[in-house]
C-alpha cells in the first residue's frame, strides 16, 4: 500500500480532472450533455483508479488498476478531441488540456514499466528459490 497522494501522476491526473471539468461546465456543455458527462467520468477515473490500486497490497494488482487508468486516459483522449470539434471547447482550451493529458499518459507509462520490472524480478527471485529447492527435493525422493 502506497499513500496516493504522494503518487506525482496522481497529482497532475487530479489537476487535469479539476482543469476538465471546468472547461465543460458551460452553457454549450448542455448541448452535448452525454459527452460532458462521459469526458468527465473517463478522466476522473484516471486519479480515482490511482487511488485504489494504491490501496492494494501488491504490485500485480497496482499494475492492473494502472492500466485500467491508462485505458481511462486514451478514452478520455479521443472525448477531449471529440469535445473541440463539437466546438464544445475552443481549439486553444484542447491544446492545453491534450498536452497535459499526454503528459499524464506517459507518466502512467512510466510507474507502469517500473511496477512491471519490479513483479519481472519478483518472480525470477522466485523462480530461483524453485530451482535452488528442486535438487533438494529430487535428492530425498532418490533415497
Amino acid at each position: 500500500m502506497y499513500p496516493f497522494r504522494k503518487l506525482q501522476v496522481w497529482e497532475k491526473a487530479h489537476e487535469l480532472t479539476l482543469r476538465i471539468h471546468r472547461a465543460v461546465d458551460g452553457p454549450l456543455a448542455r448541448r452535448y450533455p452525454g459527452l460532458s458527462s462521459q469526458l468527465r467520468r473517463s478522466i476522473s477515473a484516471i486519479p480515482a483508479n490511482l487511488a485504489e490500486g494504491a490501496g492494494h497490497a501488491s504490485q500485480a494488482q497496482f499494475n492492473r488498476y494502472l492500466e485500467i487508468a491508462l485505458a481511462s486516459a486514451r478514452e478520455a483522449d479521443y472525448h477531449l478531441l471529440l469535445a473541440k470539434d463539437l466546438e464544445l471547447i475552443t481549439a486553444r482550451e484542447y491544446a492545453v488540456l491534450e498536452a497535459r493529458l499526454s503528459e499524464v499518459q506517459s507518466m502512467l507509462m512510466g510507474l507502469r514499466k517500473r511496477v512491471q520490472e519490479k513483479l519481472r524480478k519478483r518472480e525470477s527471485c522466485t523462480d530461483d528459490r524453485a530451482d535452488r529447492q528442486r535438487p533438494e527435493r529430487a535428492g530425498r525422493n532418490e533415497r
